[in-house]
């Protein structure tokens, strides 16, 4: 990493817990913004970097008749098969963090004061051991789950599994810096999230 080093926040939070709005907020208030949902989704894009050992280690039966990824096959084939999750991740993380890497140096070139990496899975993959400190956003269990099936339009079981599948929200409160409820006014959370921004901002001057 470069000599300017910026403060690096990770932020993270379960299914449906409002990261998304969260991290959009954050960039208007100035912060860099490196989105590993986004970069996942560029390496698994026709022509991604990934796809040639996604073909390898899972076959013909994860894409499609024009060569693009079936995200629906290969969410079928890793979902609740543990092994194939870990050897999707295996292939798709490393990519991921490198590329979050050389973001978070394009950042500091820039004179960014705040990088927020913006990870679903950021203690899981170890990546918050880059950042300075961590937010996680949660909510009540019965909340989430609803918010899930009304978003994806999901069955509630469907949803149940989605969230089940994700690392506890107490765990993921005891292990981050700051842990935010998102269950109140927007503004609210704005105004939690400001404050939060606004010290990291002091924190890096």
């Amino acid at each position: 990493m470069l000599a300017n080093k910026p403060y690096v926040v990770g932020l993270t939070g379960g299914i449906g817990c409002g990261k998304s709005e969260a991290a959009a907020y954050l960039k208007t208030l100035g912060a860099a913004h490196v989105d590993a949902d986004e970069i996942s989704r560029s390496l698994t894009a026709e022509g991604g970097e990934a796809l040639p050992e996604i073909r390898r280690v899972f076959g013909e039966a994860a894409f499609n008749e024009d060569g693009s990824l079936d995200r629906t096959s290969l969410g079928k084939l890793v979902f609740g098969n543990e092994p194939a999750r870990r050897a999707l991740e295996g292939i798709i993380h490393p990519l991921v963090q490198r590329t979050m890497l050389m973001r978070m140096d394009a950042a500091a070139q820039e004179g960014a004061k705040v990088v927020i990496l913006d990870v679903p899975l950021l203690f899981e993959t170890g990546m918050d051991a880059l950042c300075d400190e961590t937010w996680t956003l949660y909510l009540d269990h019965d909340k989430q789950v609803d918010r899930v099936v009304v978003r994806d339009g999901l069955t509630r079981e469907q949803a149940e599994a989605r969230v089940a599948s994700q690392m506890p929200a107490e765990e993921r409160n005891k292990r981050a810096t700051h842990a935010v409820n998102t269950d109140q006014p927007i503004e609210k959370t704005r105004a939690v999230l400001e404050g939060l921004y606004r010290a990291a901002v002091k924190k890096a001057e």
